[in-house]
């Protein structure tokens, strides 16, 4: 299907200086044309109350904007697929909000403040260290690391007045086990400053104990009280008192009526149908014959019956 002559009609029909009056923004990025022209509340309110002229105004509107866009659409650099020409999109112009709030700046650590106040830069260490007696470079960490090599020589300096059960190399593994526990253990006091005071952190933890303190069968009231645990502040109990008045009676009794009576599962209108029994005769049957149905039942106390007489 040619459509040269649509395309040149619509292109033919878009009113420039409409676009270039400074009402309309095109964005061929978002494929969207903008009225900037700011509303007038008296003319609103007359086209909605006449819907006539909302008609001509909507259609007056639809033949300017489409056109306009279908304009800036074709005139775009295009590229061929399968499906035939697709037109490139420029980046957009118009800066959308967005959706969640900037994320807050992370809290400095103790030692980045240290470091900001004495001037210290912070500088990448290299994951390769050269081992002199090697000739050759080595890793710093990990399998067959730098840091483990007092663990690995095959000699080491004993002091004198050291242990006669003394194992240098057990000593090394230990003080570079207590470094890693070290920084570990800064680490999650970094997390623990950055996530905020101490008292909140405290109150989010007495809340997840009293969650956890009645989750259990008895509600928390077995479980084994911890060290320096407080009793959990909860509501109390609140008693009627033991004399009313009549209007309060009859108010508490017509309640409780009418919650009686909405509810249709507690409560019944009319009377047991047979399949409503209070008996379940399909279950009693299944009890008896032990799973095997009312026909095996029946052979059976047919059976007892002629034993029984003879």
């Amino acid at each position: 299907m040619d459509v040269t002559n649509i395309l040149s009609s619509i292109q033919n029909g878009v009113n420039q200086d409409e676009l270039d009056d400074g009402n309309y923004i095109l964005d061929p990025g978002y494929l969207t044309v903008t009225n900037t022209e700011p509303i007038d509340v008296d003319l609103y309110k007359c086209i909605l109350s006449q819907t006539k002229t909302s008609t001509n105004i909507s259609n007056k509107t639809l033949e300017t904007l489409p056109k306009s866009s279908y304009g800036a659409l074709f005139s775009l650099p295009t590229t061929s697929s399968p499906d035939g020409p697709l037109a490139i999109l420029p980046p957009p112009a118009l800066l959308l909000p967005r959706e969640k709030p900037l994320p807050k700046p992370k809290e400095p650590t103790k030692w980045e403040k240290f470091a900001a106040a004495k001037g210290i830069q912070k500088t990448k260490r290299e994951k390769k260290v050269w081992d002199e007696e090697k000739q050759e470079w080595v890793a710093r960490w990990g399998w067959k690391g730098k840091n483990k090599e007092a663990e690995s020589q095959w000699l080491h300096e004993v002091p004198a007045n050291a242990d006669a059960d003394h194992d240098p190399r057990k000593v090394a593994r230990d003080e570079r086990k207590a470094r890693v526990a070290k920084n570990e253990r800064q680490r999650l006091q970094n997390l623990a400053h950055a996530a905020g005071p101490s008292g909140d952190r405290k109150k989010e933890i007495d809340r997840t104990l009293a969650t956890t303190r009645v989750s259990t069968a008895s509600m928390g009231k077995f479980d084994r009280q911890l060290d320096g645990e407080k009793k959990p502040r909860g509501i109390k109990r609140k008693f009627d008192p033991a004399e009313a008045s009549a209007e309060q009676e009859k108010k508490n009794a017509l309640t409780l009526l009418s919650q009686m009576d909405s509810d249709s599962r507690k409560m019944r209108s009319g009377p047991l149908t047979k399949e409503e029994g209070v008996l379940n005769v399909r279950k009693a049957i299944r009890s008896a014959s032990k799973g095997q149905g009312g026909v095996a039942l029946g052979r059976k106390l047919d059976s007892s019956k002629r034993k029984s007489r003879r």
